[in-house]
This record gives structure tokens, C-alpha cells and sequence, in this order.
């Protein structure tokens, strides 16, 4: 078998998972993106949060072009050999709602691997291929991206568990072996292999924003070994306003909603950890002060206005949080096997 067609073996039912909502610039760019691909994906689904007339009507031009350059491909479980999948919902669902149902759709058409991504990121035309060299002996894979301004992105891969935070000094460099295990993940390009899915359920929707992807890379870390590679698979392409740290780590601005939730989803955070054996009190708080100290550092040093409100909506999260510990109802997501 040619290295061209062990590429197209392994990637022959991946579908591409694009949550969006209300940018559609950005969409647009994405999907330029896609058509420059050197491998056709099995499948692109869609999955729109604004449920917008004029997001729809881009992805039917999409599909169209889509057709016109790769043609159709195998039918999924629906009897469908269309490659582009558009999914409305009727409410917002966040990011996290958002992958959630679009991981649940493309497993339901049959996809053996899910990539996932947000709206504002751009694929390399290589990408797949990339990807596809690490596909055949690994389940969960994480590509290394460029930032908006084509430097390169650093993103912590790992995670403290006993403290429910990143790991802010973990070493940049792969090493020897080309690669470094995780045991988070992050839905801006992460590729699952359908096998887990299965194991660790859907992504969890009730996180709507931050840290559901990396509970899901915790969740896989206890079933199997997730890795983050080099190969640079795509590029950001927001801007966002940043704090360099020592040249290569950045504390990125964020919004007062975006507080609440990185305060609140520690309820979450702790209730998986306690499911595992792994919630541990003292160090759990020690982390959510860490948490805080952090976004008070973010809101000088980065955001700088709105302090008052930025302030407040920190410490809803964590009254919040607090409440989400206690739930009697609170039950994680099932297994799909």
C-alpha cells in the first residue's frame, strides 16, 4: 500500500465537526480553508447555534462547491453521500453544547474519527495528511496550530488534576519520542477516534463554555494515551488581545460571560474528578484560588475595564460552583458502550 492511499485508508470516514455562531467572516474563511485541502473529508458537518438564514444559505453554496471539487463519497448511515452535513439547533448551546451535538450527529451518520474545531481557525491545506501519519496507532490526537499573527501557538498541554488547572511551566519541546501524552484535549482541532467516544460518552453540553474539552481530554486519558504533536494542522485567525509571558505563553483577553463559566464548570470539573477518584478538597481549593488570582491578573493586566463587573461575575461562578458540588441530580455523561 502507497503512503498516498494508507493517508486516504485511515481518513476515509473522519468528519470534520465546525461549531458556529453569529461570525460568519470567519466561516467563511474556514471553509476557503477546506477547499484547499490536499484530502477531501468523508464528511463536514455544521452545526449552527444562531440557526441563521445566512449561515445556511453559505453552507448550501459551500456544499455546492464541495460536490463541484470532490464529489459526493460513501452514504452515511442515512443513506446521504452528500460530504457537507448542516445542523441548525434552536437555541444556543455554546461551544460545548455545539460539540456535543455535532460529535452526536456525525457518530450517528457513522464517522470513525471526529476532528473538531471552532469557527475561527483556518485548516493547513496539509493538515490531514499531518494527522494521518499519527491516526493508525493513537485515539485521540491534538495537532499543534499558528497563532494569528503566524507564530507559533502555545497551548498547555497538561493538566494538574489534583488542582483542576493547566500546567503553566510544562516543558514546549516533544522530545525524543516526537511527541508528548495528554491527559487534557482542546476542541480547537482535536481528532477522537470513534472507539472512545463510545467509552467516555458524548461531550458534555452543560459546560456551554470552557473546560468541556478539557474534561473530555481527561475523560480519554483514562481509557487510552491522547498525544499532542508538532505538525502545525491549522492556523487561529482572531485576533485576540494577549499578554506575553516570557515570549511564548500568552494570557489571552476574555469576556465577563467567559469568567463566569471558567468560575462555575469548576462544579463540573470537580464532580468528573469525584467520579474518578480524583477529587482531592484542600488541593481542589487551592486550585480555584489559583483560578481566581489568575483571572483577577487577566482583568488588570489584559481586559483592564470593567473591573466591577468582571469582579462580580468571578464570584457568581464560584457561589455557582459551589452549588454544582452539592447537586443530588448531577450525574456524568454515560458511556455509548
Amino acid at each position: 500500500m502507497t503512503a498516498e492511499s494508507n493517508v486516504k485508508n485511515v481518513t476515509s470516514k473522519l468528519a470534520i465537526v465546525v461549531v458556529t455562531y453569529k461570525r460568519q467572516e470567519l466561516l467563511k474563511t474556514l471553509f476557503a480553508s477546506f477547499l484547499a485541502s490536499t484530502i477531501a473529508p468523508w464528511r463536514i458537518v455544521i452545526v449552527d447555534n444562531e440557526h441563521s438564514e445566512k449561515t445556511k444559505a453559505m453552507v448550501k453554496e459551500f456544499s455546492d462547491r464541495v460536490t463541484s471539487q470532490w464529489g459526493g463519497t460513501v452514504a452515511d448511515a442515512e443513506g446521504n453521500a452528500d460530504r457537507v452535513v448542516y445542523a441548525p439547533q434552536d437555541d444556543n448551546l455554546g461551544g460545548a453544547g455545539g460539540f456535543s451535538a455535532g460529535v452526536r450527529k456525525a457518530y450517528g451518520l457513522g464517522a470513525e474519527w471526529f476532528w473538531v474545531m471552532d469557527d475561527d481557525v483556518a485548516i493547513e491545506p496539509d493538515g490531514l495528511e499531518k494527522l494521518a501519519k499519527w491516526m493508525p496507532d493513537h485515539d485521540v490526537i491534538q495537532g499543534s496550530r499558528y497563532d494569528y499573527d503566524g507564530g507559533p501557538f502555545y497551548w498547555q498541554y497538561h493538566f494538574i488534576v489534583p488542582l483542576g488547572i493547566p500546567n503553566p511551566i510544562a516543558p514546549a519541546a516533544f522530545g525524543p519520542a516526537g511527541y508528548r501524552v495528554m491527559n487534557t484535549m482542546c476542541f480547537e482541532g482535536g481528532l477522537i477516534r470513534r472507539n472512545i467516544v463510545e467509552k467516555i460518552g458524548f461531550p458534555d453540553p452543560r459546560f456551554f463554555i470552557y473546560w468541556d474539552d478539557t474534561m473530555y481530554g481527561y475523560l480519554a486519558s483514562k481509557v487510552t494515551n491522547p498525544i499532542v504533536v508538532p505538525d502545525r494542522v491549522m492556523r487561529r485567525t482572531r485576533e485576540i488581545g494577549n499578554w506575553d509571558i516570557a515570549g511564548l505563553r500568552q494570557l489571552n483577553s476574555t469576556s465577563d460571560m467567559n469568567r463566569y463559566h471558567i468560575l462555575r464548570n469548576r462544579g463540573y470539573m470537580a464532580r468528573y474528578f469525584m467520579a474518578h477518584g480524583d477529587y482531592r478538597a484542600f488541593w481542589f481549593g487551592v486550585g480555584t484560588i489559583a483560578t481566581i488570582i489568575k483571572e483577577l491578573i487577566r482583568l488588570v493586566a489584559v481586559d483592564r475595564t470593567h473591573l466591577g463587573t468582571g469582579i462580580r461575575e468571578i464570584l457568581r461562578g464560584w457561589r455557582d460552583s459551589r452549588k454544582l458540588l452539592h447537586d443530588p441530580d448531577w450525574r456524568p455523561m454515560p458511556p455509548l458502550k
